[in-house]
C-alpha cells in the first residue's frame, strides 16, 4: 500500500512537474523578442573578433598572410562576395569593397541559399562603401530572394540547414529595412523549425541535423545570439553538450593530403577518396564551435586539436573561414587526453580507437552503418551481415547476438551492442556476474559495463511482449 501510495505521489509531482516546465516554455516563447537593432556588421563579426582580425593584420600573421596573398593576388575565391567582404572589414581598402559589391550586384540565376548568404554578408559588411542606390538595389535583390517560394519554402525542408542559415542572415542584414525588424522570419525559423521540427526530433534520436551542414548551423547559433540574445542549443541541450567530443572524434587518425594542406577526414559513406570541401568546411566548424562557447572543457581539448600548423587551411575555400574562426591565443588541452572511446546515447553513435595518433585502428558506428580504419585503410562494411565482436581501445563492439547469446573474449571496459530496438529495456547476463537491466539508447545501441575477462557467454533478450523487428546492424563481420 505504501508502495503504491508513493508511485502515485511520485507520478504527480512528475506531471506537475512536466506541466510546470510546458508552462515556462510556452511563457518563454511568447516572451521572446526577435526584432533586430544592432548596429552594422550584424554578421558574425562582433566588436572583439574584428579587433582580433585587424591585429591578427598588424601583426602579419600566418593566417593573415595566405587570406591576403590570395586576395591581393587575384585568386579566384570559392565564396567571392564573403572573401572579398570580410577582407573589406580588416582592411577597409575601397577596391576590396567594390569587387565584393560588384559581385553581390552582378546579373545572374536566382540566388540558391549559398548566394543568398553571400549576398547578405556583402550588404551588412560593406554598408559604408555601398552608394544609397547600390544600397536599394542590393537590398531589393536579397528580399526578392527571400521572399521567393524556392527559399522560403525551405521552411518545411526539415534537415536544410543551410537554407535557414541563409534566411537568419538574410533577415537579420535587412531588418532596418523589413516592417518588423526581422522578426516574422526569425520567429518562423526558431519557432516553427528549430522548436517545433528540429528539437523534438533530436530528442527522438533522428539525425536531421546533417553532420556536413555543422558549419552552417554554428553559424546561425553565433548571429542569433549575437543579436537577439538567443541560444538555440538551450532547446537541445543533451544534443549540444558532447557535439564538440562527437565532432572530434568522428575523424578519421590518418590525414589526408588536400591540394595545398593536409586535412583530417570527418567520417564519410560516399565511394572514392574524401571530399577536400567537406573536410574544410568540417575543420570550420570546430573553430566555430570553439569560438562559440571557449570556455567550455570540450572546447579546449577541440582547441587542441586544432591548432597544429599542419592543418592551417590554405586554400580558397578554408583559408577565410581559418582566419575568421581561428584564435591561437585561446588557451588549448593537450587532445591526447580526449576519451579513446566516445557513445552519444542521442544517436546511438560509436566511435573508439586505440590511441590518439595518426596510425591508430579506429572504428566508428554511425547512421547505421560500421567503418574500420586500419593500416591506412578504410573500410564501409556491407549492409545486412552481423558483426563480429571487435576490440578497438577500451571497448568491444559487436552487433546484436544471434539467438540472443554469444561467447567471445571481453577483456575491455565496455561493450557495445548495436543495431537493437532503440530505448528498450534488455536483459543482459554475463557468465558468473549478475543479471542487468539495461536501456538501448535512441540509435538501438546497447552500452553495457563489464568487470572482469576472458572468454564469457553474453546473453542479451528484450524484455517485453514482442521482439520483432530487431535485427542485427547493417555490417560485414570483421574477423
Amino acid at each position: 500500500m505504501c508502495r503504491c501510495d508513493t508511485i502515485v505521489s511520485v507520478r504527480g509531482i512528475t506531471s506537475i512537474s512536466l506541466i510546470v516546465v510546458g508552462l515556462l516554455r510556452a511563457q518563454n516563447s511568447a516572451d521572446d523578442d526577435f526584432h533586430v537593432y544592432r548596429d552594422a556588421p550584424r554578421l558574425l563579426l562582433t566588436p572583439q573578433r574584428l579587433r582580433l582580425l585587424q591585429r591578427e593584420r598588424d601583426r602579419q600573421s600566418p593566417r593573415w598572410e595566405q587570406f591576403d596573398a590570395l586576395i591581393s593576388g587575384g585568386a579566384p575565391m570559392a565564396e567571392p562576395g564573403f572573401a572579398w567582404a570580410l577582407y573589406y572589414q580588416v582592411t577597409r581598402q575601397a577596391s576590396a569593397a567594390k569587387q565584393a559589391i560588384d559581385w553581390a550586384l552582378k546579373d545572374g540565376a536566382e540566388p540558391d541559399a549559398t548566394v543568398l548568404r553571400q549576398l547578405a554578408v556583402v550588404f551588412d559588411w560593406c554598408g559604408p562603401a555601398l552608394t544609397p542606390a547600390q544600397s536599394d538595389r542590393l537590398a531589393a535583390k536579397i528580399q526578392t530572394a527571400l521572399a521567393k517560394p524556392a527559399v522560403a519554402s525551405i521552411v518545411t525542408s526539415i534537415n536544410d540547414v543551410r537554407g535557414q542559415n541563409a534566411r537568419v542572415f538574410a533577415a537579420i542584414a535587412l531588418a532596418d529595412r523589413l516592417p518588423d525588424q526581422g522578426n516574422a522570419v526569425l520567429s518562423e525559423i526558431v519557432q516553427k523549425w528549430w522548436r517545433a521540427q528540429i528539437v523534438p526530433q533530436l530528442a527522438a534520436g533522428r539525425g536531421v541535423l546533417p553532420r556536413e551542414q555543422r558549419y552552417a548551423l554554428y553559424e546561425m547559433l553565433h548571429v542569433l545570439r549575437d543579436n537577439i540574445k538567443l541560444d538555440l542549443r538551450e532547446s537541445a541541450a543533451g544534443y549540444f553538450k558532447d557535439l564538440p567530443l562527437a565532432h572530434m572524434t568522428g575523424h578519421y587518425p590518418a590525414p589526408f593530403a588536400g591540394a595545398e594542406n593536409e586535412f583530417l577526414v570527418p567520417v564519410y559513406l560516399h565511394d572514392g577518396d574524401p571530399d577536400p570541401a567537406d573536410a574544410a568546411m568540417s575543420r570550420a566548424a570546430a573553430l566555430a564551435m570553439v569560438a562559440y562557447d571557449t570556455n567550455a572543457a570540450d572546447s579546449q581539448l577541440l582547441q587542441g586539436w586544432l591548432m597544429r600548423d599542419r592543418f592551417i587551411m590554405r586554400g580558397s575555400l578554408g583559408s577565410v573561414y581559418e582566419f575568421l574562426w581561428a584564435n591561437p591565443y585561446q588557451p588549448g588541452l593537450n587532445y591526447d587526453h580526449a576519451p579513446l572511446v566516445f557513445h552519444e546515447p542521442y544517436s546511438g553513435e560509436v566511435f573508439a580507437r586505440t590511441s590518439w595518433d595518426e596510425d591508430a585502428t579506429w572504428i566508428g558506428y554511425f547512421d547505421g552503418r560500421l567503418q574500420l580504419f586500419q593500416n591506412g585503410r578504410l573500410q564501409t562494411l556491407r549492409q545486412g551481415a552481423a558483426v563480429s565482436p571487435v576490440q578497438v581501445g577500451t571497448a568491444t563492439i559487436t552487433s546484436a547476438p544471434a539467438k540472443d547469446s554469444a561467447k567471445f573474449h571481453l577483456a575491455n571496459e565496455t561493450l557495445f551492442v548495436l543495431g537493437l530496438a532503440p530505448r528498450s529495456e534488455y536483459a543482459v547476463e554475463i557468465d558468473d556476474q549478475e543479471l542487468e537491466l539495461l536501456d538501448t539508447d535512441a540509435g538501438g545501441t546497447l552500452s553495457v559495463p563489464v568487470s572482469g575477462g576472458g572468454d564469457l557467454g553474453v546473453r542479451v533478450k528484450l524484455r517485453g511482449p514482442s521482439a520483432e523487428g530487431v535485427k542485427g546492424i547493417t555490417a560485414d563481420a570483421i574477423k
